[in-house]
Parts: structure tokens; sequence; C-alpha cells
């Protein structure tokens, strides 16, 4: 699949296979994730692959809208060092998106979640109180090869997304 077409085609998917991902699928998606520039360069983000099914369970607690993170075979937790400062967020997304773009070239579904409750989620896979844990991505084999169905909607038109030169939206 190519880039657009991977970039273009990608819908989140909360619906997964038991099916496991292959260690060189993921392997090969996480070092596209990690393939992700950062600010300066510092490179602040690093992940824990998450399979085990007590873990991915005792992970529904660290997300207000977790409750089906059980499901997937894979979650990858993203993290960065909380003085790695104030990009830091947009170099996770940067690792975050890397990751779901090459699933959805490699036929994988996947999901991000946000991780509200930090202490929890660092007691659950010992991460250390300077490091945050943001996000997660879930990853599988998805349960239906119909594409997720939209909600809210088409995306907003290019024209009114891409302005030339200066502002010229509502």
């Amino acid at each position: 699949m190519d880039a657009l077409t991977a970039i273009r085609s990608k819908r989140d998917t909360r619906s997964y296979t038991d099916q496991p991902v292959p260690g060189d699928v993921l392997e090969r998606v996480l070092d596209a994730a990690r393939m992700a520039g950062s600010a300066k360069n510092v490179q602040p983000v690093r992940v824990v692959v998450v399979t085990d099914p007590a873990a991915r369970e005792a992970l529904k607690a660290g997300g207000e809208y977790a409750t089906w993170i059980d499901r997937p075979p894979v979650l990858v937790v993203f993290t960065v060092s909380a003085d790695a400062g104030p990009r830091r967020m947009f170099d996770v997304g940067r690792h975050a998106q890397n990751l779901m773009v090459a699933a959805n070239a490699e036929g994988l579904a996947s999901c991000p979640v946000t991780l509200h409750h930090q202490d929890e989620v660092r007691a659950i896979l010992d991460i250390p109180a300077d490091v945050e844990a943001p996000m997660l991505v879930s990853l599988g084999w998805p349960d239906s090869v119909d594409p997720p169905a939209g909600i809210g909607g088409p995306r907003v038109p290019l024209g009114a997304y891409a302005m030339a030169d200066r502002w010229s939206g509502d």
C-alpha cells in the first residue's frame, strides 16, 4: 500500500479478531514509529508493548474511555520524559501517527486512546515518576473488512482546510 492510500484509508477501529500480531509485523510498525522526528532531535519517546492479557485488562483503569482496550492483542503505550519540553506531546503524536499508518499498510487496525490516570498506568507498567504515558494505540487484525461507520461525516474540504497566504476561514 502506498503512503497516501495508507493515510487516507486509516480508520480508528475498536473491534479485533483474537489472532495475534506476528513478531515481524509488529517490529515493522514499531520501527516506523521509531523513525518519527522529534523537536531538536531529543528523541524522548519510548514505547511499552503490552501483550499480556492481565496487563491489558488492568490498563482499562488508565483511561476514561478505555473500557474496550483488553480486546486487541497488542497495546502500544507511548511514554515521554516529563522534562522533554513543551513539544513533547507533539512528538508523541508524530510517533503514534507513524505507527497507525504503518499498521494500516500492514492490514492491521488501530485506535489511539488517551490515558488520563497517570498514576494507574505508571503502577501497572512500572513507569518511573518522571515519565508520562499520555496515550496508547491498540493494534490487531480487524474483525471486519468493512470500514468502520463514519462519525460526524466527511472531512473538511481541502479548500476550507488550507488557506493561501492569510487566514480566510470563518
